[in-house]
């Protein structure tokens, strides 16, 4: 029997249940073209305000993911994992993330995307580095996973189709911001990706996507129980964006501050805490720890032994990059023309930090996308911006700008000023991490 789309529609309409095989035909009639803008988009809205059952997410999911090709990697021998953070600001965490957990002995296939409204993409990051291919074949994506233990790249195949059309229908219909859709979204795309287990990050505050945590805890919940529901063992973290993660925003920045990191120069303190937590999470999750204390100290180990290091030099160089990336970054970083330090204009503490003002001010620079077709200057973006808590002297740097032009600068130093507050006193210290998520809490 043929299900009509319109049917469909009129039964999420109606509040009624969708059955895995209608939501697997309409699934499949998007893909196909079957199904009309309009269609997608009206069931779209219909979701947005009926909501769907777990089984119904997860019927969503599964049919997404297999609208396209999946991939397979029994061959394999060790544990496959990966990490999906919802996005925010100075968010590098997946390049040294990746490189300790394969030093532990999973590997890490880590499908990325671009940089999306105010936040980075991990994507656009590697994309700095000269002669790294970011969307390899097949081939040398399987090699670079099988010799180093981990690849963070772009889609190589038709990885979820139906997700890439309804996603564009819904970004123009008012739709995105529906749980239900966002987890399918998601979702199938790492499925897809042949994950034998998953942690998801999801961001709250005021420059994550998600800034009540009542909404992040509703979507961390929902991706978890769907993903088990989809059978893939997954938990969330869901860890706190009110101020940058990093001390540096933009593509270049954040691979050097990646570096730094990785060879022991400088960690950032909360970067530190958030990127060995979501480690300790994916050993858990591949058996490869027994329990939180040991993760943490296996992920600490890989890091401070240097071999977490080597593994990312050696996924460069794999990918295309200078063998010498990690000893030589700056020789190959491309660096914009214009430094300029955006002085405090008073004494005292940093109270607060609009961050999706300080993610804007990138994207203006040139560091991330107005829109899909945009050019992405990767010199572009901002270091050196001062924590919460930290002391403001006035005259010294609250961050350094990195720009093509003076008046760039200036622009993206005035936001910076207006993004942080000063104040008298010192305010209490605020965790990163503030709450686990798995299928039963």
């Amino acid at each position: 029997m043929t299900m009509l789309p319109q049917e469909i529609i009129r039964k999420k309409r109606d509040r009624k249940p969708l059955s895995a095989g209608e939501i697997a035909a309409f699934v499949s009639g998007i893909t196909s073209g079957k199904v009309s803008e309009g269609q997608v988009a009206a069931l779209a809205m219909a979701v947005f305000f009926n909501g769907m059952s777990r089984d119904e997410a997860v019927a969503l999911t599964l049919a997404m993911r297999d609208s396209g090709d999946t991939l397979d990697w029994s061959e394999l021998p060790g544990p496959v994992t990966d990490k999906h953070s919802t996005g925010g600001v100075g968010d590098n965490v997946s390049l040294m993330l990746a490189p300790i957990v394969a030093a532990c002995g999973a590997y890490v296939p880590m499908i990325s995307g671009r940089g999306l409204g105010h936040t980075g993409g991990t994507l656009d990051k590697m994309d700095a580095i000269p002669g790294y291919v970011s969307q390899p074949d097949n081939v040398l994506f399987r090699k670079t996973v099988r010799t180093a233990g981990c690849a963070i790249i772009g889609q190589t195949a038709v990885l979820a189709p139906a997700d890439k059309r309804f996603y564009a229908i819904r970004d123009v219909t008012a739709t995105v911001e529906s749980v239900p859709l966002i987890t399918a979204s998601i979702l199938s795309k790492k499925l897809a990706a042949g994950l034998e287990s998953l942690v998801l990050d999801v961001k709250v505050g005021n420059g994550a996507f998600m800034q009540k945590s009542r909404d992040a805890t509703e979507l961390a919940k929902s991706l978890v129980e769907v993903a088990n529901g989809a059978g893939t063992r997954t938990t969330a973290l869901i860890t706190g964006m009110n101020e940058p993660l990093a001390s540096a925003a933009g593509n270049a920045v954040e691979v050097i501050n990646a570096v730094d990191f990785l060879a022991g120069r400088k960690r950032d303190r909360r970067l530190e805490e958030v990127t060995i937590a979501l480690a300790a999470e994916m050993l858990i999750a591949t058996g490869i720890a027994g329990s939180n204390k040991e993760g943490v100290d296996r992920a600490t180990k890989a890091l401070d032994s240097g071999r977490a290091a080597e593994i990312f030099g050696r996924m460069v160089s794999i990918l295309g990059g200078p063998a010498d990336f990690m000893e030589r970054p700056l020789t190959y970083l491309p660096k914009a023309p214009v430094e300029f330090a955006v002085a405090a204009e008073k004494k005292g503490f940093v109270t607060g930090i609009a961050t999706r003002d300080i993610g804007v001010a990138v994207v203006a620079l040139g560091g991330g996308r107005s829109a899909p077709e945009d050019a992405i200057d990767h010199a572009v973006g901002i270091t050196g911006l001062l924590p919460v808590g930290a002391e403001a002297v006035r005259g010294e740097p609250l961050a350094i700008v990195h720009a093509r032009s003076k008046s760039d600068a200036e622009m993206a130093a005035a936001a910076i000023r207006e993004a942080y507050t000063i104040g008298p006193a010192r305010p209490a210290a605020q965790k990163a991490v503030l709450r686990r998520i798995t299928p039963d809490a």
